[in-house]
């Protein structure tokens, strides 16, 4: 069975990623599903739409990663049935993804084995979903008691350590339930969504022009990459094309973004295995390049430098040699800094088989971004299906199989690598010209995707337009919903004091999308 089975038709959506949708009904969904899982492909992300201003119903959306690129299959879904096809057992990512559809607009996966709420904590009753389009967002619940069923374990000398919501410190909120026996993790849960902010429902409250603004504020350390991609999905449905000048500087944009990240996780990881020199050296690194952020581009997060059509500042020759400068410099350090994290006897101890995650369990489970590819995960947009101007720059993935905590780094370390390569490939080569083209009238009722590597993993934003430029819809997908399930597993057999350097090797987004 291949697509060509199907009488609906798969269209190309416009843009220069290859991304095709169509509209199924249930059985081919459950079938296109299984066709994918069976040709080693993945779930990237499931979400749903309340269609009811133009039709009777909703609609369920998921967009799958195939060896050709990505196809988006459109599930409608009557207001009398609100169910359709369970597919966590083939995608386990889409339990969560499953559940939080249940919340936020009330459709539900028949034959799922997890129904539990996901993000309706105790914010609105389980009868009302804010996604619907009838749902006032003014109004104001009564309390009421959260009581989530956690997975109980028993067993002879088993018991709970119960971590969180709140931490120490400015880490964002999120439940841990360790079940222990001894020192030895046996199982862990998560409870996540406590960061719940209604990203979606006030994107459908915008324009397509204002849209952007709040796209790089989704996950404050992903702003590039979210403004890309959400850029991308109005350039899909507008036909607009950024210049070659303003791709370049998207790409250098980004790249600044994954090192400054990886500089801060390194950082990280070295005092979490009590070596505080590390911290300090690769915090001061990242400081070094922050400020030549803010100095070069008028902020230090690169916030509000991607449009749609192009970006929002530009670079001059004395602003491309300091980058240069300081691409040296950070050259230097890190090969300074590798070789004591390499050599340092604690430092390897605690790093070396911690929180493995084996390539098997990575594949059957979904793991993408950098921690798919310490675990043998074969996979970067960057380099499978380049946009401008990465199809002229032939990235060379970092990949690992050991799936440790030591791998994780020394991707960390490649991937900084390379980034610094490309922005000097970038920079020998950018191109002359203006930095932003027009951007006409999106169409009504138009699907837009945008599909960006970020530094943590795939960012996909689905812009589904309104009438008059409106936003109908705009989903939003966080690559921490697939790996976040994976750090349950990662955690089993090692001790609780271990957590947080697992955990910190991951470093996924609570916030991401509302998570």
């Amino acid at each position: 069975m291949n697509l060509d089975d199907f009488p609906t038709t798969f269209s190309k959506l416009p843009g220069s990623m290859p991304i095709r949708s169509g509209t199924v009904d249930a059985e081919q969904f459950r079938a296109l599903c299984e066709q994918v899982k069976r040709d080693g492909g993945r779930l990237l992300a499931l979400w749903g739409s309340d269609e009811t201003v133009r039709r009777n119903g909703y609609a369920l959306h998921a967009a799958l990663a195939t060896a050709s690129g990505m196809l988006c299959l459109v599930l409608p879904v009557s207001a009398e049935r609100l169910s359709f096809p369970d597919i966590s057992d083939l995608f386990p990512s889409a339990n969560r993804m499953q559940r939080a559809v249940a919340d936020l607009l009330g459709l539900h996966a028949l034959g799922a084995g997890d129904t539990r709420k996901w993000l309706r904590h105790a914010s609105w009753p389980g009868n009302v979903h804010p996604l619907r389009k009838a749902f006032d967002s003014g109004t104001v619940f009564p309390t009421e008691a959260d009581a989530y069923p956690f997975v109980g374990v028993s067993g002879d000398g088993v018991h709970e350590i119960p971590v969180g919501p709140v931490h120490a410190g400015t880490i964002e909120p999120g439940h841990f339930r360790f079940s222990i026996v001894g020192e030895r993790v046996l199982r862990l849960e998560e409870r996540l969504g406590y960061k719940h902010k209604g990203i979606e429902k006030r994107f459908e409250e915008l324009s397509l022009e204002q849209g952007i603004k709040l796209a790089g504020r989704i996950s404050g350390d992903s702003t590039v990459a979210y403004a890309w991609a959400y850029a991308q999905a109005v350039e899909s449905v507008t036909g607009a094309v950024p210049p070659p000048r303003a791709q370049a500087l998207r790409a250098l944009f980004l790249e600044l973004e994954r090192i400054h990240n990886h500089l801060g996780d390194l950082g990280y990881l070295g005092n979490d295995a009590a070596l505080a020199f590390g911290f300090a050296q690769f915090w001061i690194l990242k400081e070094e390049l922050l400020r030549l952020n803010g100095e070069l581009f008028g902020h230090r997060y690169l916030m509000d430098r991607i449009a749609a059509g192009g970006v929002a500042c530009d670079l001059d020759e004395r602003g491309g040699e300091r980058i240069r400068g300081l691409l040296r410099h950070l050259e230097n350090e890190l090969n300074a800094l590798k070789n004591i994290y390499d050599e340092h006897a604690g430092v390897q101890d605690r790093f070396l088989t911690t929180g493995r995650v084996t390539p098997d369990l990575a594949a059957q489970l979904g793991l993408s971004g950098l921690a798919g590819r310490a675990s043998g995960q074969a996979w970067d947009l960057r380099a499978q299906f380049p946009c401008p101007p990465y199809d002229r720059l032939d990235v060379r993935m970092a990949t690992h199989r050991n799936g440790d905590v030591a791998a994780r780094v020394t991707v960390r370390f490649e991937e900084v690598q390379e980034s610094i390569r490309l922005i000097r490939r970038l920079l020998e080569t950018l191109p002359g010209g203006n930095i932003l083209a027009a951007v006409a009238k999106a169409p009504d009722h138009a699907l837009g995707i945008g599909w960006v590597e970020g530094w943590r993993g795939e960012i996909v934003v689905a812009l589904h337009t309104g009438t008059d430029n409106a936003i109908h819809r705009l989903h939003p997908h966080d690559p921490s919903w697939q790996n976040w399930p994976l750090l349950e597993h990662a955690i089993i057999g090692n001790i609780v004091p271990d957590f947080p350097l697992i955990n910190k090797s991951f470093n996924l987004s609570y916030a991401g999308v509302d998570l």
